[in-house]
């Protein structure tokens, strides 16, 4: 089991910038993937961003390259996500997920049905 916690949602203007937080606990992660879903009201859950534990290796949304920023420190066991030059279609309930698996194939890791753990999700609200 692993168990993951996000922090560092809130309220920001357009074009500001925050930083979000996934602590996780429960075991090692060296063969996991670790991504990031977003979830608007009414609208299904959306890929942001993913990064390999071992490696580093990363995979982003065409929507958010170049503004999102995936990093791990593996000392926490902790995941960042860097958001800057928001805009108000980035609001909603951002997820940080975990696989026990990579693949090199992006349509897997951009699939909800890919990750095995959710955390509780933190809210991103975006103000025009």
């Amino acid at each position: 089991q692993v168990q993951l916690v996000e922090s560092g949602g809130g309220l920001v203007q357009a074009g500001g910038s925050l930083r979000l937080s996934c602590a996780a606990s429960g075991r090692t992660l060296s063969s996991y993937s670790m991504g990031w879903f977003r979830q608007a009201p009414g609208k299904e859950r959306e890929f942001v961003a993913v990064i390999r534990w071992s490696g580093g290796s990363t995979y982003y949304a065409d929507s958010v390259k170049g503004r999102f920023t995936i990093s791990r420190d593996n000392a926490k066991l902790t995941v960042y996500l860097q958001m800057n030059s928001l805009k108000p279609e980035d609001k909603g309930v951002y997820y940080c997920a975990a696989s026990p698996r990579w693949s090199y194939y992006s349509v897997d890791l951009a699939s909800p049905d890919w990750y095995d753990y959710w955390g509780q999700g933190t809210q991103v609200t975006v103000s025009s």
